[in-house]
């Protein structure tokens, strides 16, 4: 099974500053690479890690030091009552899709590959792409990409599909990009694909709710003067992070104390956002567009 390789290892460790005798949160497992690294930098302190994809297998066995959780991360504050843990010293995600989820035609995810219209993260969910598709009114298909995918073509793209649906239910990748052939040149159409894929998985997922419900938990957990790190690889996602490490909630609203001092619970660390190097971005081009943003607990 592929995963790829871990965006800004370095970055993120020295982000997270860790203790040695902390306690840490990987929100996003995946091929665990960000998870070693930050077992490697504790002596007796412990990672509680997360992943919803059934496909992620753990390969770090060190019992009461790391648990791993097959869940969303919205859960983060159930499964850390669960262990009773007060708090913790940083909390750690990156947003990005595992390139095994791409590699995988049956789960759907890419335009690349014909599978079926599935794009769940979590094979609890309830609802694929292809329910999507073909029962969402044209104007919520329309809202979809142009919210998710920031498509100017949104409109075309949901009547094309509703008339499509008309004729036969859309079942598989190779029938939406059936249905879509036209609106768009040829050499432009794999990032105008990759947007439309994203946007339905967006809207498969909940991704930009789920988000929300896991930064508003942070503060809750994270000591003071620990971290809150994520990475992130699209503009709609950085935009919540960014507003949420600099007032305390995604919309960006600065809230005032009686005497007109802004609340926050986190100090961005560093002006701008941390992208990956040259050297990384050739060696692993899916780097591309990452943006770390660190937040310090106050």
């Amino acid at each position: 099974m592929s995963y790829h390789q871990p965006v800004m290892l370095s970055e993120s460790m020295q982000a997270l500053d860790i203790k040695p005798d902390g306690v840490y949160v990987d929100l996003t497992y995946g091929g665990g690479g960000h998870a070693r690294e930050i077992m490697k930098a504790l002596k007796k302190g412990k990672l509680i890690a997360f992943d919803q994809d059934p496909d992620v297998r753990p390969d770090i066995s060190d019992k009461g030091r790391f648990y791993f959780f097959r869940a969303n991360y919205r859960f983060l504050s159930h499964f850390l009552c669960y262990l009773e843990i007060e708090a913790v010293d940083g909390i750690f995600a990156d947003l990005g899709v595992s390139w095994h989820q791409f590699d995988e035609p049956g789960r759907g995810f890419t335009f690349r590959s014909d599978g079926p219209l599935d794009m769940r993260m979590s094979l609890h969910g309830d609802r694929s792409a292809a329910h999507l598709v073909n029962t969402l009114s044209e104007e919520q298909l329309r809202t979809i990409f142009r919210e998710y995918g920031e498509l100017r073509e949104a409109g075309s793209i949901a009547r094309a599909i509703v008339k499509a649906r008309g004729a036969k239910p859309i079942q598989t990748t190779a029938e939406l990009n059936k249905c879509l052939e036209g609106l768009i040149p040829a050499h432009l159409a794999n990032r105008f694909l990759a947007r439309v894929y994203q946007a339905l998985r967006m809207e498969v997922n909940q991704e930009q709710k789920c988000l929300a419900e896991m930064l508003e938990q942070t503060p809750r957990w994270i000591k003071p003067g620990g971290r809150l790190v994520i990475i992130s690889y699209h503009s709609l996602e950085d935009r919540m992070v960014k507003h949420f490490i600099r007032a305390g909630n995604v919309r960006g609203e600065v809230v005032k104390d009686l005497y007109g001092n802004p609340v926050a619970p986190f100090r961005p660390v560093g002006s701008h956002a941390v992208k990956p190097t040259e050297e990384e971005i050739v060696a692993n081009p899916r780097a591309r567009s990452a943006k770390l943003r660190t937040g310090e607990r106050i």
